[in-house]
């Protein structure tokens, strides 16, 4: 098992949260950072005319948050976008990384959420290593 926390983002500030958390306890443990974006079909729009033109995809979500998090200097951090489910992904990209732990916020575990199933609960269940799910509500 390598010293690798996995975290996966998609955008949502809830997201962020986590990711956020994941770094926190990635250096707590002295491990590296991995954020991960899933996607099942790629899209991606066009901003600009001319050369001052710039491509901003549904997979670039993980390179946005690994950079904000990067300045904070504490650990080092890595992206990968992903294709499939979330759950799916992530798992994929833990097994790949032999990661230690896959961290997850916890948005749709409360109320109806937890009847369609959250990426969390999915991960949870099936993960190869430790799961840790960060509180991502403004309570």
């Amino acid at each position: 098992m390598s010293d690798v926390v996995v975290v996966g983002v998609d955008g949502s500030e809830s997201a962020r949260k986590a990711a956020e958390a994941a770094r926190d306890l990635a250096a707590s443990l002295g491990a590296a950072l991995h954020v991960v974006t899933a996607f099942e079909t790629e899209s991606a729009e066009t901003f600009g005319v001319g050369s001052d033109r710039v491509r901003i995809s549904n997979a670039d979500a993980a390179e946005i948050v690994a950079d904000s998090l990067s300045k904070s200097g504490q650990v080092p951090i890595t992206y990968s976008a992903a294709r499939g489910k979330p759950a799916d992904a992530l798992i994929k990209e833990a097994i790949r990384l032999d990661a230690r732990v896959i961290v997850v916020g916890n948005r749709r575990m409360r109320g109806i959420g937890r009847l369609l199933g959250s990426v969390a609960n999915s991960v949870a269940h099936n993960a190869p290593c430790d799961v840790y799910i960060a509180n991502t509500y403004d309570d």
